[in-house]
Parts: C-alpha cells; sequence; structure tokens
C-alpha cells in the first residue's frame, strides 16, 4: 500500500505540517525560535493562511496507510517571470518517516509539473541536508548555477522531457550518470575517480588508511575495533590492491579540492559461478571534514552505475541498523531485507544489529 495523496491549500492539518517544517529549519540555521508565531513573517503567513500564500500554487498531502490525518506536503510553485515552476515545503512528520511518503510526494509533484507542460522543475536544498539531497539526486535532480547566493544552498534542475512513469527504483537515468563524472558546484566538488590495483596500493598508508581511521573513530562499524592503528588499516587496503589486481573488487575514491583523499566505496563481485550476476558494495566510506554535502550518495552511485554497466543485475550490503547510513540506503532506494541482531561488533565492542539491504538494477 502507498500513501494517499491529494491536493488542498484548506486542510486543517497543513498549518501543523507548514508550522514544523519553519521551526525545523529555523534551528537549522541557527535562528531557532520557539513557536510559529515568532516565525519571519513570510514564513507566519504560510502558516496562519496557507490558502492565501499558495493560492496561486498546487498544494499535495500525504495520508500513511491506515491513517486518517496527512503527514506530509509540498508545495509545487507556480512558473514565475518565465522561470521554471519550484518545489517547495517538502516535509513528513517524524513518526512517519521511512514509508516512502518523500517520495509519493516528490513523484506526484513531478508528475504534475510535467503534465502542466513545463519542461523543467527546480528547487533548493540546503547542503547538510544529505537525506533529501540523495533523494532528489535518485529522482534526477542536478546541481546548477545558483539563483539564491546564501551560504550552504544548493540549487538544483531537473529537465521534464516525458511522464514520470517509471518505478522509483529504477537505475540512475543518463543525466544523473553524467553529472557523476563532473564537478556540480564549489559544495560538491569532490572529484570522483576509479583507483588502479597500482593506485590503491599507493594511496594504502595514507589517504586510505587516514580514511578508514577515521571511520573507526568516529564510530562506524566498518570491521575493526578502536582505536584502529594506521600500519593496520594499511594492510587492510594493502589487501585490498591484490583483489583490484586480480579483479574482484573495484575502488573509487573521491578527492577534495586540495587532492586529499575525501571519501571511498568499493564494489566486490566475481562470486561463485549461481551468483556471478549480483555484487556487494563495501566499505563507503566519507571522511568526517567532507560530510553534509552529498559524496556519500554520489560515491554510492557511482558504483552503481558502474555495476550496472558491466551487467550486474543486483546489488547487497549490509549496514548497523539504526546508523546514519541506513537513512543514505533508504534514500537511495536500497530495500531493508532483514536484521540480523547482535550480528558484529561495534568499535566499542559492543553488539549491534546490522540490517541487510538490496537493489536491482535491471
Amino acid at each position: 500500500m502507498t500513501a494517499r495523496i491529494e491536493e488542498n491549500r484548506s486542510h486543517p492539518r497543513l498549518p501543523d505540517l507548514l508550522a514544523a517544517y519553519h521551526l525545523v529549519n529555523q534551528a537549522e540555521k541557527g535562528t531557532a525560535v520557539e513557536a510559529a508565531a515568532q516565525l519571519p513573517a513570510v514564513y507566519r503567513a504560510e502558516v496562519e493562511d496557507p490558502a492565501g500564500a499558495f493560492a496561486a500554487d498546487t498544494v499535495l498531502l500525504a495520508t500513511p496507510p491506515g491513517e486518517d490525518i496527512p503527514a506530509g506536503c509540498v508545495v509545487l510553485k507556480a512558473p514565475h517571470e518565465g522561470r521554471a515552476p519550484e518545489i517547495k515545503r517538502l516535509w513528513v512528520a517524524p513518526e512517519a518517516r521511512r514509508k516512502g511518503i518523500a517520495r509519493a510526494l516528490m513523484t506526484e509533484a513531478l508528475r504534475r509539473a510535467t503534465a502542466s507542460g513545463a519542461s523543467a522543475v527546480r528547487l533548493t536544498v540546503w547542503n547538510w541536508r544529505e537525506e533529501p539531497l540523495a533523494l532528489y539526486r535518485a529522482l534526477g535532480f542536478e546541481t546548477v548555477a545558483s539563483w539564491d547566493e546564501r551560504p550552504d544552498l544548493l540549487c538544483l534542475r531537473k529537465p521534464l522531457e516525458k511522464p514520470l512513469d517509471k518505478p522509483l527504483q529504477e537505475p540512475l537515468d543518463k543525466p544523473l550518470q553524467d553529472s557523476l563524472e563532473r564537478p556540480m558546484s564549489p559544495a560538491s566538488a569532490d572529484r570522483i575517480e576509479r583507483l588502479t590495483s597500482d593506485e590503491v596500493r599507493a594511496h594504502a598508508s595514507a589517504g586510505l588508511a587516514a580514511l578508514l581511521v577515521d571511520a573507526v573513530d568516529s564510530g562506524a562499524s566498518v570491521g575493526f575495533l578502536a582505536p584502529l592503528a594506521a600500519p593496520d588499516a594499511a594492510a587492510w587496503w594493502a589487501r585490498v590492491a591484490e583483489e583490484a589486481a586480480e579483479g574482484v573488487r573495484d575502488v573509487w575514491a573521491a578527492h577534495g579540492p586540495d587532492g586529499s583523499l575525501t571519501g571511498v566505496v568499493t564494489l566486490v563481485r566475481g562470486g561463485p559461478a549461481n551468483g556471478r550476476h549480483r555484487g556487494e558494495i563495501a566499505r563507503l566510506l566519507v571522511h568526517r571534514s567532507a560530510r553534509g554535502r552529498g559524496l556519500g550518495y554520489r560515491l554510492l552511485a557511482t558504483a552503481e552505475a558502474h555495476a550496472a554497466a558491466i551487467g550486474l543485475a543486483l546489488l547487497v550490503l549490509d549496514t548497523q541498523t539504526d546508523s546514519p547510513a541506513e537513512r543514505l540506503y533508504r534514500g537511495a532506494g536500497w530495500t531493508a531485507a532483514g536484521t540480523i541482531p547482535d550480528f558484529a561488533a561495534d568499535p566499542a565492542g559492543v553488539l549491534r544489529a546490522t540490517t541487510l539491504y538490496y537493489k536491482r538494477l535491471g
């Protein structure tokens, strides 16, 4: 079952959803207020009179299956002064998240924009909002030149060449795949490239080892206990270099503007004869200094696109249950297959549950 979508800018639940959105937005910008009545006038007007504030726009609400009250909303702003329609105010109540409601709202907004004859749709998102940013990337939005000069705000655009009638969980479309090969904005300028076995070996004792040590130090469950010594991390990458030379593991690294390694992801393949149609995403790492700008999603999408290009039909991975990584994978269209309790120890040695995920590529 999917969420029920309705258009209603006068729904009695809408003011509460908009108020929650704006209060969180103000807090994240460092200008928190305690109540909707204290919001800046332009936002307060939306909460007090949504029908008037969005009189020319399309307001969509989503009600979860089995519920009677909407738990999410989005606004499709009408085209203005020749500019493409803009998606605004995407919000899902915290208790209703992880149910596909944001995707359902976005898909319906895109469908309506397409039906209106628009050639594109646009939106803005703060670069620290990794989860919605991952959703927008998965739906085909690309970063473009900014039309809003506020720091840390990304401007995204999606061409609308035909109706959005494809399943949500599909391989990356061509515009998004192409975008991974080039810098997209100052906030996402990390360059991603596939490393040869020799390059993995060359980076093993420095950049790659530092990424692994940083991940363990920050609490990521990636197969090691803390503290992880740099030589041990380098030795692990040396073994990865051998696997790359044997053709059973592919490695991509992200390079920051200064040339330092900011992230890495690997794709393991070459399983038994009856499993050569699948691969495993392993060791998706982003350095703490580079988080919050969508780099994890870009690395994941790069590995997915390569896997599809070489004919793999299925990808799998596992990650610690309730970890930040789960939000990334769910936002990128991965499906949880199940959870195993006490599967692995975290860096502090505490046994934690692990969730298994899969994604079909064909």
